[in-house]
This record gives structure tokens, sequence and C-alpha cells, in this order.
């Protein structure tokens, strides 16, 4: 009995180990490799970047990223919500389509109605 609980309990390891290792690869290859990615960037649902880098995009603590864009080589710093798609090995992005907003915006967002006073 104690055998057999000993083999179940490494195997467990095992499986549980060899599951975290697939996420942990990818983000070590986003954070330490030279890959480039698609970005594109809202601010208050409104996209203000849709672009590539042309290798590691760097961030900080105040969620401004930085990196240097393919389209014209230069060192471009953004403040917003970004979304940051990692390019694999030797793949081309496919055509970008038109993205939607965090939250399912679309576009800008209208104040509300006024109320009237009584």
């Amino acid at each position: 009995m104690m055998r057999t609980t000993t083999i179940l309990l490494i195997a467990g390891l095992a499986v549980a180990a060899s599951a975290c290792t697939e996420s942990r690869r990818a983000r070590n290859a986003a954070t330490w490799s030279d890959q480039p990615a698609d970005i594109t960037c809202w601010t208050y649902g409104t996209e203000t970047f849709s672009g590539r880098s042309t290798g590691k995009v760097e961030y900080n603590d105040g969620g401004r990223i930085a990196f240097v864009d393919a389209a014209n080589g230069r060192y471009t710093t953004i403040d917003g919500e970004c979304r940051v798609v990692y390019l694999a090995e030797g793949e081309e992005a496919a055509a970008p389509a038109a993205a939607k907003a965090p939250g399912g915006l679309a576009g800008p967002v209208a104040p509300p109605p006024a109320v009237p006073e009584a």
C-alpha cells in the first residue's frame, strides 16, 4: 500500500511539473528572446497604435511598453492597453484584421445622457 501511494505521488508530481513547462517556455521566450511582435494599443477604446516591433518588447511597472518600430526603425514608447503577439520563429503575421479594443469597445465611448433636473 505504501509503495503504491509513493508511485502515484511521484507520477502525479511528474505530470504537474511537465504541465508548467510549456507555459514557462513561452514566457521565457517572450521575455528573453529577440522575437518580433505584432502590437496593437488602445486608449479609452480608440486604437492608438498598430504595428510591429523589430525585436524584443520591454515592459515597465507603469504599463508603458518600449520597442523599435519595424516601420520606421525608431525607438517607440507607448502608454495604454496593448496587445502584444509574439511571432513564431520564421512566421509572418497575417494581414491585420480590424482589431477590437479590450472590453469589446469598437470606438470612443459616448457620455451618458443628461438627466433632466426636476
